[in-house]
This record gives structure tokens, C-alpha cells and sequence, in this order.
């Protein structure tokens, strides 16, 4: 805006100066005598003293009173002047400087190339302080932040402590870089950061410029990349070229897979754009020697489709993994965005820790967010336990959908599905305790039943897989027994697809079959095509194939069968649970124990001084350590 404002200032000035000049003249016409009262003057007398300055006339009557008027081309005007005694006095005429006319006569076409180029700038992203613009098109876009601008230290970054270790070197050697190379160590030139969205990567590099004390150049992968074959090389080239004035640095390329997936997957050979940029990235970063300090630092999510050679020696040498933080690295996280909160005495972060599995420290800092515009939403002046626990339910479950009108008798098959979750997932053996059971809608669930683990997890047992599999059929089952064959809903969908993958996936990927034996069946291939990854699954003979079927068919009616006789033996326990939900809507862990002990239902506590100790949500996945995400156990589907 700044920008805006100064160039249309220059040009009013510079418009008002051109009128200004041209305009000047005009301002003679207003004489304060005529021409013909001039003359009758001159011959009656009356006027002493004249000046000629071209056309103008000044001059003194013999009063003493001063005039002035403005003369035609007459040829005689002397002639009369002199003939009646009038003293004349002429002056040459005023000539304009040489700068005057140039500026006259080139001004406007210089104030058009200027507003061209100003136009020019903007379109080619020229704000950058004309590293971008038109002469500058293939300069680098990467942004540097001085020592005094970067406060960002590891005191900031929390729950990645491996990762901090593996660090903490490249801090020592740009600090003193002496320290290494005279006992002929070298320091690792790259270090790439690979891990989930959110866990912190950007983070952790711009703490390690901040520990160091050095300059950080930060840029996009993308940025490199252009329309123009050659721009992101040129680009790449300045970039390390600026780094170089200011050793020792740290270069922080940002989603590198944008410019370093493997070469020769696409169609343009060698000669499209990404490939010469990633060309030039191989190069410079083998042309710099280590004793300059600088030191490049990538992440990315995608280390499987980077180029190979950007992982050899002598380039990216460290691979730092930025994993998922784990019960105490998210205590630790929310302790450091808890302090830009004010938060109230019954806040116990340690439990809100222990009910997150699975968040990334960008979804702590969002849970803290939500739970502070819950309380600034009640006019709180400080955030409170309940605040984050509701938060917590939002960010997990969605948010709920009080204006979803559901029939009377679609919300007690509700109730009864839920309830046929919790009773089975309550009763079998080494499943994940029920943490909440809910029938009010929250995003495309009608129902929503909370399995919480105690600690973190890594892996799963078989009993823990068939467990998991019976409480998935205790919604369909609890349908079925209580309503009829004829009115079963289609709310199971999601519950069968999932329970059908987690057995499909025992028998084809885990070796949990004995008939079957420790065999894949169904090997997965990752081929790229047109730059896409697609995969393949191996095929199988048909007769092994019958046998697979049958496997599945097989723990799916064990454990079937198993839900079933548990809600017919605790039916009394399903229909007072059911109950409880159409009072209540959402019912808490102690309100369960009450209902599986078949004792009175104490009325909802929200958070009290013994909050649950939970580990989280437990999204019953195919398998913890494939760290694939899958929706929360029981949950009702909108049909």
C-alpha cells in the first residue's frame, strides 16, 4: 500500500510540474490595462518609464503608479514610445535551464516507463525487494532472517528429543567449526527431516539457526519451479551463491519432494524444468566445500519418492526421522503452548496428554487454540479443563451437529448400536477401555462410541485383532437383537468394511493364520507412472485365493458369534445402557462402570478432580505400526 501511495504521489507531482510549466504564460493575459487605453496614455503623456519583456508590458505613469498589459506584434510601438519621451527598457528573454527541458520534453515517457515496469514488477512478483521482478526473474525467492530476527531456540521445541540430539552437532560446528576440522571431521553437509505433516520439522531448523546464531535462508521447494526451462537452476545457483556471502549458514528448503522426486519418471526426459533445477541442487550442493559452514536442511513427508542421489553421501548425509510425539513429548508440547494461554488451577495437561495418541504437535497447538475460543466464546478469563476437554471431543469426533433433527426411533437405534459397541468392547479380552459413548451427530456419524488405550501402542496382538473385530459387530448385532432382522440399518457399513480389512489383513499381510502360514499373499508394489505412484497388488492362484476367503470367513463368524452370545448374555446391560444414552446423549467412563456393574446411573460430572487417565482416542487401525489413520471404533454412519 505503501508503494501504491509514493508512486501516485510522484506522479500529481510530476503532472502539476508539466502544467505548471506550460501554464505559466497564461497567467500574463490579465492585464491590469489595456492596450488601447496603453496608447492614449503614451500620447497624451502620461506615462515615464516602460519595460519590454517580449509580449509584456510594465511600466510607471508619471503619477508614480505602476501597470501592466500585454503588447501585439506592433511594429510601431517604438516608434510612438520614443516620440513621446517614454524611456524604454528591454530585457532579453528568459531562457529555461537544460534540465527544464529535459524534463519537459522526456518526462512523460520516463513516467510511463516507469509505471510499465512498476506493473511488470508486480506481475513477476517483483515485492521481493526486486530479487523477483524483471530483471531479477531467475534470482532466488529464498528469505533471509538475520541472527536478531530468528528467537527461536530449542527451549521451543518440544517432544522431539531424538531428533534434537541428532542436531545438536550441526550447532556445535557452526558455532566453532575448528573444533572438527582440525581433527579432520566433517561435519554432515545435509540433513534431511523426514516425518508427518505438523510434528515440528520447520520448527527444529529454524531452532538450530537460533542456537547457532547464524543467518537461515528458508524457501519453498516450489519456489524453484517455474514455466521457464532454466529459471529454477538459476535460482538454485543465487540461492547458494547469497549463502556463501554469508557463511556459516543454514539453507532451509521446505517440501523438497517438489523439486526432488526421482528423474525419469515423467515424460519430458531430462530437459523439463524440475529435472535441471534438481540437476543444479545436485551440483551446488557437492560444489561447496564443508570448511564454508554452510549447511542444507530439507524436509518432507515423502522420502520414498526422492531421487536417489540426493540421499548419497556427500549430500543429504543424515536422515533425521521427526516422528509423532509420544505420551510425555505431548505433555511437554502443551506446557509450551499452554504459556501463551491463561489457563485455570484444574488444568492437568498430563492427562490431556495421555488422551491424544496420535497428535502432532501442530494438533496440540490447534487443541489449545479451540479450547481457548471455547472459554473466550463463555466470556472465561481463563481457559479451563473442561475447555480442553471439549476441544479435545471436537478435534476427534467433529463438531457436533445440534441442529441435525434425527426421528425418535432413529435415535434409540442409535442408542441401542452404540450400546452394542460399548458392552462388547467392555467384555472381551485385551480391548482398549471405553472411554465415551455418544448419540449426538457430530460430522457423518450419527454415533460415535470412544476407545481409549492406556498407553501408547506400537503393535497389535491376534487376541487384541479378533477383540477389535467382535466389538466392531456388537452395533450390527445389538440392531439385530433387539429390532429385528427386518430393521437392521445400514449404520454397520463402516463397522464391516473395516472389520473385513483387519481380517483380510491378518490372514494376507500378518501371518495370523495357521492354515495359512507367516506368507504375504497380497505384496504391494509401488510403481511410478506418469509421475504418480500406483500399486499393484500380486496375484494370487485361485485355489490359494478360495483358501484366503475362507480364512476370513472364518474369524469374521468366530468373532461374530462371540459378540452375539455376550449382548444376549448382558442384554438387561444394552437396554439400560441404551436408556441412558436417550437421557443423556453422551455418557462418560463412569457412567459406563455404573452401567456394566449394574448399578444406579450416577448423573453426567463433566471433569472433576480424578479425570480419567486415558491414552487417547483408539481409531482401531489395521495395524499401529503401519501408522496408517482410520475413523474411531463404533462409529454410526449416515446411511
Amino acid at each position: 500500500m505503501i508503494k501504491n501511495i509514493v508512486l501516485w504521489v510522484v506522479i500529481a507531482v510530476v503532472l502539476m510540474s508539466v502544467f505548471n510549466n506550460f501554464g505559466a504564460r497564461s497567467n500574463l493575459a490579465d492585464s491590469a490595462l489595456s492596450y488601447t487605453q496603453f496608447l492614449s496614455s503614451v500620447k497624451s503623456g502620461q506615462v515615464q518609464q516602460v519595460v519590454i519583456d517580449e509580449n509584456s508590458i510594465k511600466g510607471k505613469m508619471q503619477t508614480g503608479e505602476k501597470f501592466k498589459t500585454y503588447a501585439p506584434n506592433d511594429p510601431h510601438l517604438v516608434d510612438d514610445l520614443l516620440a513621446n519621451g517614454v524611456e524604454i527598457k528591454a530585457q532579453p528573454p528568459e531562457e529555461p535551464s537544460m534540465l527544464m527541458q529535459i524534463f519537459v520534453s522526456f518526462g512523460p515517457i520516463l513516467l510511463l516507463i516507469a509505471v510499465w515496469v512498476f506493473f511488470m514488477r508486480q506481475m513477476q512478483g517483483g515485492a521481493g525487494g526486486g530479487r523477483g521482478g524483471a530483471m531479477g526473474f531467475g534470482k532466488s525467492k529464498a528469505r533471509m532472517l538475520e541472527q536478531d530476527q530468528n528467537k527461536i531456540t530449542f527451549a521451543d521445541v518440544a517432544g522431539c528429543d531424538e531428533a534434537k540430539e541428532e542436531v545438536e552437532e550441526m550447532v556445535d560446528f557452526l558455532k566453532d567449526p575448528a573444533k572438527y576440522q582440525k581433527l579432520g571431521g566433517k561435519v554432515p553437509r545435509g540433513a534431511l527431516m523426514v516425518g508427518p505433516p505438523g510434528t515440528g520439522k520447520t520448527l527444529l531448523a529454524r531452532a538450530i539457526a537460533g542456537e547457532a546464531r547464524v543467518p537461515f535462508f528458508t524457501i519453498s521447494g516450489s519456489d524453484f519451479v517455474e514455466m521457464f526451462v532454466g529459471v529454477g537452476a538459476s535460482r538454485v545457483r543465487d540461492m547458494f551463491e547469497q549463502a556463501k556471502k554469508h557463511a556459516p549458514c543454514i539453507i532451509f528448503i521446505d517440501e523438497i519432494d517438489a523439486v526432488g522426486r526421482s528423474r525419469g519418471a515423467g515424460l519430458g526426459g531430462g530437459n523439463d524444468e524440475r529435472e535441471q533445477t534438481l540437476n543444479q541442487l545436485l551440483v551446488e550442493m557437492d560444489g561447496f566445500e564443508g570448511h564454508e559452514g554452510i549447511i542444507v536442511i530439507a524436509a518432507t513427508n515423502r522420502a520414498d519418492v526422492l531421487d536417489k542421489a540426493l540421499l548419497r553421501p556427500g549430500r543429504f548425509d543424515r536422515q533425521v526421522t521427526v516422528g509423532l510425539p509420544d505420551v510425555k513429548g505431548r505433555e511437554q508440547i502443551l506446557k509450551v503452548h499452554m504459556k501463551k494461554v491463561p489457563s485455570a488451577d484444574d488444568v492437568e495437561i498430563k492427562y490431556i496428554a495421555q488422551g491424544t495418541p496420535g497428535f502432532s504437535g501442530a494438533d496440540l497447538a490447534n487443541l489449545v487454540n479451540e479450547a481457548a475460543l471455547f472459554a473466550a466464546r463463555l466470556n472465561k478469563r481463563l481457559v479451563s479443563m473442561v475447555d480442553l476437554e471439549k476441544a479435545k471431543d471436537k478435534l476427534i469426533m467433529g463438531a457436533e451437529l445440534r441442529s441435525m433433527v434425527m426421528s425418535e426411533k432413529e435415535k434409540k437405534m442409535t442408542a441401542y448400536h452404540e450400546a452394542g459397541h460399548a458392552i462388547v468392547g467392555r467384555l472381551v479380552p485385551d480391548h482398549d477401555p471405553v472411554y465415551k459413548v455418544s448419540i449426538m451427530p457430530r460430522g457423518r456419524a450419527l454415533g460415535i462410541t470412544m476407545f481409549l488405550p492406556e498407553t501408547d501402542q506400537y503393535s497389535a496382538s491376534k487376541r487384541k485383532l479378533d477383540s477389535m473385530i467382535s466389538s466392531l459387530y456388537g452395533g450390527r448385532i445389538a440392531e439385530e437383537l433387539i429390532f429385528g432382522w427386518e430393521e437392521v440399518s445400514t449404520g454397520a457399513s463402516n463397522d464391516i468394511e473395516r472389520a473385513t480389512e483387519l481380517a483380510r489383513n491378518m490372514v494376507t499381510k500378518w501371518g495370523l493364520s495357521q492354515r495359512l502360514g507367516p506368507l504375504a499373499y497380497s505384496e504391494e508394489e509401488g510403481e511410478v507412472f506418469l509421475g504418480r505412484s500406483v500399486t499393484q497388488h500380486k496375484t494370487v492362484a485361485e485355489e490359494t485365493s478360495h483358501t484366503i476367503d475362507e480364512e476370513i470367513r472364518s474369524i469374521i463368524d468366530r468373532n461374530y458369534e462371540r459378540a452375539e452370545k455376550i449382548l444376549k448374555d448382558n442384554e438387561d446391560i444394552l437396554h439400560a445402557m441404551a436408556a441412558a444414552l436417550m437421557k443423556y446423549e453422551t455418557i462418560d467412563k463412569f457412567q459406563i462402570e455404573d452401567l456394566m456393574t449394574r448399578k444406579p446411573v450416577r448423573e453426567p460430572q463433566g471433569w472433576d478432580d480424578t479425570p480419567p487417565r486415558s491414552g487417547g482416542v483408539k481409531a482401531d487401525d489395521d495395524n499401529k505400526a503401519d501408522g496408517k489413520e482410520a475413523p474411531i471404533a463404533g462409529a454410526t454412519e449416515q446411511s
